[in-house]
Parts: C-alpha cells; sequence; structure tokens
C-alpha cells in the first residue's frame, strides 16, 4: 500500500475518480474541481489511472491531480485503491465523465456535520438537449423523488451512486470497500451501501449536491446500458435476496414493468389461437402504462417534447432491463458468500 503524506490539518475531503482511457472527458471534470465554493485546500482530488491507453495519467497530473496507475481491475478496484491513498476523513467519489456543480463538494460534505451519517448521495444534472438524454434525466429525477420520501419514512436510504457519493473512510475501509467481483461500472455502489445500511448504517440525501452528466443520446445505447445494469442487478440479487423486492433507488412500477412486458409476447403469440389471449394483451398495456403514468406525470410538467418518445423507451427499458436480469441470472457470476476482505486492487 501506498503511504499518503502527512494529513494538512484543514483537509475535509478526497475526491476520487475512477479513469479509463478518459482523456476527452477528464479535463472538463478537473476543471470544475478546481473552481469549487470550499477552498482548494479543505480537499485533495486523485485520480486513478485504470490501466488506460491514452493520456488519461498525463491530464491527470496536468490537471493538479494526484495519479495512481494500477492494471486494468475495474472501477470497483479502482475506487477502492484510491480509497487507500485517500488523506481526509471524508472521501467523495465522481466519474471521469463528470462535472462537479461549483458547490458540489460543500453540499455533499453537509450531511456529515451529523455523527451518526457515514454516508451521502447527490443528484445528476444535465444540459443536454436531446430528447433521449431528457427521458435519461427524468427518469432519475422520478428515482430522487423516491429517494426522498424514503428517506423522509426511514431516515435513510440504501443506495448511493458513485458518480455523486460521499463515504466516511473508516467505515468504507472497515467494510472491505466495494466488491471487486463486479467488474464494470453498474451497480458495485449499490452492493456496498444496501450492504452498510442493512448493517446500520445512516445514508442521507444530498439534493442540492450536482454533478452535470453527459448521459447517453440513442437508444441503442441506452438498451446496452439498461442490459448491462440489469445483468450485475441479477449478480445483487443473488446476494442479497430482498433486493429485488424493495430498495430506495429503484421504482416499484419499474418492476411490475419488467414483469408485464416479460408476459406480454406470451400473449400475443397465443392471440390467434385463443381469443382471450388478446384482450388479456391489451389489459396487460394497460396496466404498463398506468403503472407508468407518475413518470409520464413528471415529463408532461418537466419536458413535454419527451412525451414523443416516452411510451418507446419505457418498453426498450422494460425489455433491456428484463433480459440482462435473466441473463444475468442464467449465465452471469454465481453468488458466493464474499467472507475475504474486498478492498485490493490488483488482478483477480
Amino acid at each position: 500500500m501506498i503511504k499518503p503524506n502527512p494529513l494538512p490539518l484543514n483537509l475535509r475531503a478526497s475526491v476520487i475518480i475512477p479513469a479509463y482511457n478518459a482523456s476527452d472527458v477528464l479535463p472538463r471534470c478537473l476543471q470544475a474541481l478546481e473552481h469549487q465554493t470550499i477552498p482548494q485546500d479543505q480537499y485533495e482530488v486523485i485520480v486513478i489511472d485504470d490501466g488506460s491507453t491514452d493520456d488519461t495519467a498525463e491530464l491527470a497530473r496536468g490537471g493538479g491531480a494526484q495519479v495512481m496507475t494500477v492494471n486494468h481491475v475495474g472501477p470497483a478496484a479502482a475506487r477502492n485503491a484510491g480509497a487507500e491513498l485517500a488523506r481526509a476523513d471524508i472521501i467523495v467519489f465522481t466519474d471521469a465523465d463528470c462535472e462537479p456543480a461549483p458547490d458540489f463538494i460543500e453540499r455533499i460534505l453537509e450531511p456529515f456535520d451529523a455523527p451518526v451519517v457515514s454516508g451521502a448521495r447527490g443528484v445528476y444534472r444535465t444540459q443536454q438537449k436531446s430528447l433521449v438524454a431528457r427521458f435519461i434525466q427524468l427518469e432519475y429525477e422520478e428515482r430522487y423523488q423516491r429517494i426522498a420520501k424514503v428517506e423522509d419514512e426511514h431516515g435513510s436510504v440504501d443506495a448511493l451512486d458513485t458518480s455523486y457519493a460521499a463515504y466516511r473512510r473508516d467505515v468504507f475501509l472497515d467494510a472491505g470497500g466495494f466488491d471487486t467481483r463486479y467488474l464494470q461500472a453498474a451497480v458495485e455502489d449499490h452492493e456496498l451501501s444496501y450492504r452498510l445500511a442493512h448493517e446500520g448504517h445512516i445514508f442521507r440525501f444530498a439534493p442540492a449536491a450536482a454533478v452535470y452528466h453527459w448521459h447517453v443520446d440513442s437508444i441503442s445505447q441506452y438498451a446496452r446500458r439498461k442490459f448491462r445494469i440489469g445483468y450485475w442487478k441479477a449478480f445483487l440479487t443473488k446476494q442479497y435476496p430482498n433486493y429485488a423486492i424493495n430498495d430506495s433507488h429503484t421504482t416499484q412500477s419499474l418492476k411490475v414493468q419488467i414483469l408485464l412486458a416479460a408476459i406480454l409476447p406470451f400473449t400475443l403469440i397465443l392471440w390467434p389461437f385463443w381469443p382471450m389471449a388478446g384482450w388479456l394483451s391489451l389489459a396487460l398495456i394497460a396496466i404498463f402504462l398506468l403503472s407508468a403514468i407518475p413518470l409520464l406525470k413528471l415529463i408532461y410538467q418537466r419536458e413535454r417534447p419527451v412525451l414523443l418518445i416516452a411510451l418507446p423507451m419505457l418498453f426498450v427499458r422494460a425489455y433491456a432491463s428484463g433480459l440482462g436480469f435473466v441473463w444475468g441470472l442464467i449465465h452471469g457470476p454465481a453468488e458466493a458468500p464474499q467472507k475475504t476482505h474486498v478492498l485490493r486492487t490488483g488482478p483477480q
């Protein structure tokens, strides 16, 4: 392990960014972090170069960040390496393709004024104009409404996204960090926060802590992303079966839509041979649409042009997520209880 330099007395946060071939986006992230509302001597920026083949490391050093290069081991292990290197009591995670708002660090640190708080999460924003990107942003906005409601009801949330999250460093290290069996950027962050929340740790929602993100802007990219997330959520569900029933991040309506979308093709196939299957198909579609009313209402209130693609996107989301989940159950990693310390950064 690299031994960090002595801790400056006023250092409040270590910002950790995993980066793999991120030369086209990392400079904007570092520039945004350079202009924060808290003094620069109160935070450090650490870039973990995850075995990049471009000039990511050089750009990071040129941007004033501390840089550590590791073998290409995936974002979970890269973030773990950053946590080992960090010097502050609070570690803040963001991604190379994010541009933190000027007050991001200040706002993500505010919940930690309460000693009982172990972690906090913020939100995405975007300035994109494409309909697909705006749909994705509104998806997040619906989730943020759910997360705020969960926090109001339970005093804590159990899903921290590493694009805009912070932990007490000692809590993170004691937990072993992110499970490095998650080789891609997909729900390894939820695994850790879900695990810790159900051990009794308190996590808070900080909606004023925002990072700007460039969402995918094509339907094919969106479908691939949903498939990948569904695949790794299957592994998470193997570890924690209750996750599939209730977590603070995933809306219950999405789970209903995935189930309905799975049944619908069978009723359509049976329609020519069994007339009742036609009515059943129409009923499934009606229930699907009724379950989407909260999101459709939000779209109507915020971005009416997005309604033009909302219904096709809802079906793409349901099928891609569902197929990814099924594929992960059948062909994904086999669940094995994590008995060993998972804070490791080398090849597995």
